[in-house]
Parts: structure tokens; C-alpha cells; sequence
């Protein structure tokens, strides 16, 4: 077989996807490559460098008239006696089911303890075009993070803004934007968000997050010294929770709602007294590779507003591994997760790896499509035939999203990173892509519209606190509080 990057080779693509343009790494004077599928008469491209751009509008004819059909690339070689060395096939399989034509993601840079420019962006997946949804540089310079969407529908969007003037929530109802103080007597501002799936509420962790550093490896790390889960309601700009999700012995974090709305999954730990111990040396250090999550759900009715049980599904006590990232199948059947070796952070561990646990059988496995890197943040597609996540497997330092096809038989195929115009885009890029979402269409409010709102500090709601919810002292929001120890 012909090296080729990205490595497009033995996946499962989309019908609707853009072209998987490639670098031929075999070397030569010039480069033939055809691609057949059926009784097509396929594309063929001729070029003096090995630098491979396919034609949209025949890739699209090919893709579209060849839906659950293989195809092949034959990639043909010319070397300096002019002779053609031809290499075997590439074979490729082009799904049934199409892809969310959209995705949006967070760009920053990876430099582990600053950053100036960063955004939300949102690609087009049958084309090359991309989009800001809000780029920092309209917003004062400030963070930005937690976008979410409610059955990826972009009508119905959440961002987080962190730090300066435009600080708070912002949520995009109905395709109109709003910003919202979450903050309440009980809790500082959300984090995490999950939208219900069939009601006007959003659930949110509320976290206090600290950063700390690695002397070794990947330098940065994050420890949640406090977290509980809080829902709050748009039309009455209420919010709500329930000790079960809001244990003060405990640490609760990533909630996400079942397809029916009637289950919150979330993960959960027990609170530390202590942050700091003492080691054999005599040594203050962090305890942060002792805490563990499990993966629970509790019972919810979406009419009623109430709870039931707790129920816990993985036990971190049982696996002495840390769960993060609960995501429920569009089927319901399946919990997508991340298993990692402690803590709530995955995107910055390289032990982080993508489980499935079948909720039917109540077994959870390893997938077989995960790295030696960092495969962390996920997210379903709405017809649940695909799932993209974020993988630091092409360098172990930027993450990259990647895309995987879910069969009938809960088999996750061969991921493909998300193509590129330039074949060589990822090896010159350095940005990171975080926070990979599949969206149906795309944000439709522009980048000046929500600066707009985020700035309109006048307007901003005031979320107020359930009656039925004691207050509970909080410390005023910050999104880390650094730690100056090494390890």
C-alpha cells in the first residue's frame, strides 16, 4: 500500500463529506491517483508534486452515487527513470448514513500556561469552509469555553465567557441570543452545560477549578476542589438542583441528559478534606491521582421537575480508573465515556481513553480505535451512526478531531481525521481543537451580534434561586485558581 497523509486508508466515510485531500509520502517526479467505486468512472488526478487535491463536484457525484459501496484509491508513482511503480489499493467504504453537516470547536493555542487568541468556530463538513461563531478578539481578549447545543440544533446554543466586561452565560433561544448571570446564593456560575432534550432548560456544573503543572510530560493539570450540578430553567430564569446532584460531600461534574430526557448522567467523586499530603521525603505535594469518578444517573421527570434514586453504573472503587464525559447514544442503548487514570481533565492525560458501556448489558469495553495519546472530548451524531472526538494521536501535543462510523453491531470503525483543502494543513497547524460539537446547521446570530449581547451588561438576566434550594455560601467565580507547585 502507497504511505499516504492523513492516513485515509481502510475507514468508513460519510456520503457527504469533503474531499480527503492527501500528501503522497512515497517519492517521485510525479503522481497519478485514481478513485473508482462501482460502475463510476471515477476521478483521476495527475500532479508533478505529491500533493494530492481532489474536485469537489466529482467527489460529491462519487460519494452520492456509491452510498454503502467500497471505493478505491490507486495511487501510481513516477520515479527519476520515469518508470511508474504502481502500488496496491487503497479500499475506503462509503457509509448509508450521512453525517451533521456541521461542527463547531474551540481553537486555542496549546501552550500550557497562556493564551491571547482563541474562538468558537463552526466548519462545514461537506465543504472547506469554516466560520467564526465568536472569535475572543470581539470580546475583549477574554476566555471562552463550554459551548453546547440542544439536539444539535444550533437555534438553541450555550457559550461561556470567561473574565473582563462580556463575562457570563450566553444562550442563543429560539435563534436569539441572551446573557445570563447563573450565578446564585447556592452556587457560582454554571460551567458544564447538558440542554434538555425536549424541555427549555439547561443543566450545568458549577466548578472550582484549579491549575496546576507537571515538571515531565504533558505540563498542565487541573484539579476540581469543589463541583455540583445545577438545572436552570429559561422561561421562569430559575435556578434548581437537588442533594443528590449537589452533595456537599461529593464532587459532581459533566451532566448529560438521556434522548428522552428522563435520565441525568453525570460522574461523581468524593470531596477531598485535603489537597496537599505529605510524602516519604516529608514533601507537601497534590493528592490529585487519587480522585476518581464513577459514572451515576439519577431519575428525572421532565414535567414534573422531580428526582428520583441515585444509581451508580461504573464504580471508580471497582476499576480504579476515573470516568469523564458521559454522552448517551441518540438510541439510548450506549453511554460513550472517557476512562482515565485520575481526575475530571481527560484533555490533558494521555491515559484517557474512549469506553462504551451498554446500558442493556451493563458491560463497558475499551474501543478499539483509540491511541497511545490523548483521545478524549466526543460527541454523537443525531442519527447515532457517528461519533467525532478529540485525539492528539498525529503528534501528542494538538488535538485534532476525528471521525468514527457506529455500526448496527455497537462497532466503532477506523477514525479519519476531519479533512483539510491543504493535504498538509495539520502538519504546519498548531492551533488545537477543542471541544468538538456536531450541529445540524449553522449559528445563525454572527460574531457581532453576540459581542453585542455579551457586552449589554444592562439586560443580562439575573437567574433567581428555587425557593426550595437553600443558599449556600459561594465564592466569587474565577476560572482557575493557580497552584504554584511542580511536580
Amino acid at each position: 500500500l502507497p504511505r499516504i497523509d492523513p492516513d485515509y486508508s481502510g475507514v468508513v466515510i460519510p456520503p457527504n463529506i469533503a474531499p480527503l485531500n492527501f500528501k503522497v509520502l512515497e517519492p517521485g517526479s510525479g503522481y497519478l491517483v485514481k478513485i473508482a467505486a462501482g460502475t463510476d468512472n471515477g476521478i483521476q488526478i495527475y500532479s508533478s508534486k505529491p500533493a494530492i487535491r481532489i474536485p469537489i463536484k466529482k467527489w460529491r457525484r462519487l460519494l452520492a452515487q456509491n452510498k454503502d459501496r467500497d471505493f478505491t484509491i490507486q495511487v501510481l508513482v513516477r520515479g527519476n527513470s520515469k518508470t511508474w511503480t504502481q502500488y496496491k489499493p487503497i479500499t475506503n467504504h462509503i457509509a448509508p448514513e450521512n453525517i451533521d453537516a456541521w461542527l463547531a470547536y474551540r481553537l486555542i493555542n496549546p501552550a500550557y500556561n497562556t493564551w491571547t487568541k482563541l474562538g468558537i468556530y463552526q466548519r462545514h463538513l461537506e465543504s472547506f469552509t469554516e466560520k467564526p461563531i465568536l472569535p475572543n478578539r470581539v470580546t475583549d481578549g477574554n476566555c471562552m469555553n463550554c459551548h453546547n447545543f440542544q439536539n444539535q440544533n444550533p437555534d438553541n446554543m450555550v457559550l461561556h465567557l470567561r473574565g473582563g466586561k462580556a463575562s457570563g452565560t450566553l444562550i442563543v433561544h429560539d435563534g436569539k441570543p441572551v446573557k445570563v448571570n447563573t450565578k446564585t446564593d447556592f452556587n457560582r456560575a454554571g460551567a458544564y452545560p447538558a440542554w434538555h432534550p425536549t424541555e427549555e432548560r439547561i443543566a450545568f456544573s458549577v466548578n472550582n477549578l484549579t491549575m496546576f503543572y507537571h515538571n515531565t510530560g504533558e505540563p498542565r493539570d487541573v484539579l476540581d476542589r469543589s463541583s455540583d450540578i445545577i438545572v436552570y430553567d429559561i422561561p421562569s430564569n430559575t435556578v434548581t438542583t437537588t442533594p443528590a446532584i449537589s452533595d456537599i460531600g461529593r464532587m459532581e461534574n459533566f451532566p448529560w441528559w438521556s434522548p428522552d430526557g428522563c435520565w441525568l448522567y453525570f460522574c461523581s467523586a468524593p470531596a477531598m478534606e485535603n489537597y496537599l499530603y505529605i510524602t516519604e521525603s516529608g514533601s507537601e505535594d497534590l493528592a490529585y491521582s487519587k480522585i476518581l469518578y464513577d459514572l451515576v444517573r439519577i431519575p428525572y421527570n421532565p414535567k414534573t421537575g422531580d428526582w428520583g434514586e441515585l444509581e451508580t453504573l461504573i464504580s471508580a472503587s471497582e476499576t480504579g480508573k476515573s470516568v469523564n464525559i458521559p454522552r448517551v447514544s441518540p438510541d439510548g442503548r450506549y453511554v460513550l465515556i472517557c476512562i482515565s487514570d485520575y481526575g475530571n481533565f481527560p484533555i490533558y492525560l494521555k491515559s484517557s481513553d474512549l469506553y462504551l458501556y451498554d446500558l442493556q448489558t451493563g458491560t463497558n469495553r475499551r474501543l478499539d480505535i483509540n491511541s497511545d495519546e490523548t483521545d478524549s472530548y466526543h460527541t454523537w451524531s443525531s442519527n447515532g451512526r457517528w461519533f467525532v472526538f478529540s485525539s492528539k494521536r498525529r503528534n501528542g501535543f494538538a488535538a485534532r478531531p476525528y471521525f468514527s462510523y457506529f455500526d448496527d453491531n455497537g462497532r466503532a470503525h477506523k477514525p479519519f481525521v476531519m479533512p483539510q483543502k491543504d493535504p498538509e494543513f495539520y502538519r504546519t497547524y498548531i492551533m488545537t481543537y477543542n471541544v468538538p460539537e456536531l450541529m445540524k446547521d449553522s449559528v445563525k446570530p454572527g460574531p457581532r451580534e453576540l459581542a453585542k449581547t455579551a457586552f449589554n451588561n444592562r439586560e443580562t438576566r439575573l437567574a433567581k434561586l428555587d425557593p426550595n434550594v437553600k443558599p449556600r455560601q459561594s465564592n466569587e467565580e474565577s476560572p482557575y485558581q493557580n497552584v504554584t507547585q511542580r511536580r
